[in-house]
């Protein structure tokens, strides 16, 4: 049984370096988006180069992030988040001195690779370290710091990229990293799978330590990402090529789910969908993150190459969507509690298409209050309607015992629909190769976008009040109740009902 308290000077060390690891990956999701006009004037790269500079990131997270939680069970969970670590610095190293954009590019998929050995495993320690009295303070703890750093995110982005210059968004995680490692090895115990289960009084060899893992899935699951996401970025030549690879991509998705469906131990096992519930709230996650993907990919190079903003003027405009997440999350699940999901997880989608044509008024030379500012601010209104709420019916609609699993799978959800919307939101508004070094070019596409995204997150209202119906009251209260990433909804730790009808907490997602 754990028994570290938060209190004690080993349990803040512990939060310390988790929090460090986790936020950043959460920073990478957002601070590059600020720099890809100057990553695509440095490295002479057109619109496709910087998708894929945000793409291959996500590419790797997403697909990798299931399997990311299962390797910590097997090996040790600060072993993998040490690795994680480690290995991230070492991508983020490789891009901040990338020659080209060909090693930008493969230097972002492996940073996406060592962020889905950490993520789950920063959570993952802190559910396997501190004494079960502490540990929901200590993840509410850690969710709010995160929370921090997703919120100065693009600020920071911003300051560096007009500052030193886009290579340190990347080199800045080095230092990060040298303080967070050697924390992590001299103050967080080491634990397992097995070890997990002995605390709860399991019979030993029970535990998850023992499960296969499912790389054949986890390979299939990114093959077919990766194939897709070329053909849709690769569209506009309207070669055979790209046509096969179309093809080849939904054949890999088709054989991921035959993997699945037939695997002992699946990454993710199909039978979860079995509650329509769960089902209907991953279709509207889809629906949601995959305009949210498409909006903040644009709307950075909409505000520094049509209105003509400095990339740190860009990134502190952004601020005002993750400060009200970070004030009024909490309280907005507390309203679902009261009211259900239903309502939330209609308006929420509904407030963030309106303000996605609010920006329709942000051209050349927009005014940052009477343009910009209402937009974000309606943007935030509807994150913060929706995003608790999704995320207490993700875990209310399995049994306690799969309610990381379900968060992870959403988490992996949303990961894959910003993928696709930043691949498909450009060839379905008309980018040309180099539309964004021209502000015509450029505003005439984001006009064309807005309103798609308007309609993908008017889809997911009308889906959510279709569907969605009040949860049991098992999982109802997530424990990462203040949230500021706007990318993802938060990750969510496993839980098990314990020997005296609690709810306690596992391992990784």
């Amino acid at each position: 049984m754990p028994d570290i308290r938060l209190s004690s000077a080993q349990g803040k060390w512990i939060l310390l370096t988790t929090v460090l690891g986790s936020s950043m990956a959460m920073l990478d999701s957002t601070v590059v988006n600020v720099a890809l006009p100057r990553i695509g004037h440095d490295l002479n790269a057109n619109l496709a180069t910087l998708q894929w500079t945000v793409n291959a990131y996500m590419l790797t997270l997403a697909g990798l992030i299931l399997l990311g939680g299962s390797l910590g069970d097997l090996y040790g969970r600060r072993r993998i988040f040490v690795l994680g670590v480690v290995w991230f610095a070492s991508a983020s190293l490789l891009c901040g001195l990338a020659p080209d954009s060909t090693v930008l590019v493969v230097a972002r998929a492996l940073q996406g690779v060592g962020g889905a050995l950490l993520t789950p495993g920063s959570l993952a320690l802190i559910q396997a370290s501190f004494h079960p009295d502490d540990r929901g303070r200590a993840v509410g703890l850690w969710s709010g710091f995160g929370g921090i750093g997703a919120a100065i995110g693009p600020f920071l982005g911003g300051w560096l990229v007009s500052g030193p210059g886009w290579r340190w968004v990347f080199l800045l995680n080095v230092p990060v990293a040298l303080v967070c490692a050697p924390i992590a090895v001299r103050h967080v115990p080491e634990s397992t799978g097995e070890t997990a289960a002995a605390g709860r009084g399991a019979m030993p060899g029970k535990g998850r330590a023992h499960r296969r893992f499912d790389v054949l899935g986890a390979a299939l699951g990114a093959v077919s990402l990766a194939l897709v996401t070329y053909a849709l970025i690769e569209a506009r030549s309207g070669s055979v090529a790209v046509a096969l690879t179309a093809i080849a991509g939904v054949g890999a998705a088709v054989a991921f789910v035959y993997v699945e469906k037939h695997v002992p131990d699946p990454m993710m096992p199909l039978d979860i969908f079995s509650s329509r519930q769960f089902t209907a709230v991953n279709l509207v996650t889809l629906c949601v993150y995959a305009a949210f993907g498409g909006f903040f990919f644009l709307t950075a190079l909409q505000l520094q190459v049509v209105a003509g903003y400095s990339p740190l003027r860009a990134g502190t405009a952004l601020l005002p969507t993750t400060v009200l997440m970070l004030l009024f999350s909490a309280r907005s699940g507390a309203l679902a509690d009261r009211i259900g999901p239903r309502i939330p997880l209609t308006v929420g989608p509904l407030l963030c298409a309106g303000a996605m044509l609010l920006m329709l008024r942000v051209g050349k030379g927009a005014d940052y209050v009477t343009d910009v500012l209402p937009a974000l601010l309606v943007m935030g209104a509807g994150m913060v309607t929706l995003v608790a709420p999704l995320t207490a019916t993700v875990l209310a609609s399995v049994d306690t015992s799969r309610a990381g699993l379900a968060s992870g799978i959403n988490n992996a959800a949303a990961r894959a629909a910003g993928l696709i919307a930043v691949a498909a939101l450009p060839l379905l508004a008309g980018m040309g190769p180099e539309a964004y070094r021209s502000a015509d070019a450029f505003d005439a596409a984001f006009r064309r976008a807005m309103p798609i995204c308007a309609a993908v997150l008017v889809a997911g209202a009308i889906l959510a009040f279709a569907t969605v119906r009040r949860p049991g009251p098992e999982c109802s209260r997530p424990e990462c109740r203040t949230h500021g990433s706007v990318t993802t909804p938060p990750l969510e730790p496993d839980r098990e009902v314990g020997p005296e009808g609690q709810v306690g907490a596992e391992g990784s997602a």
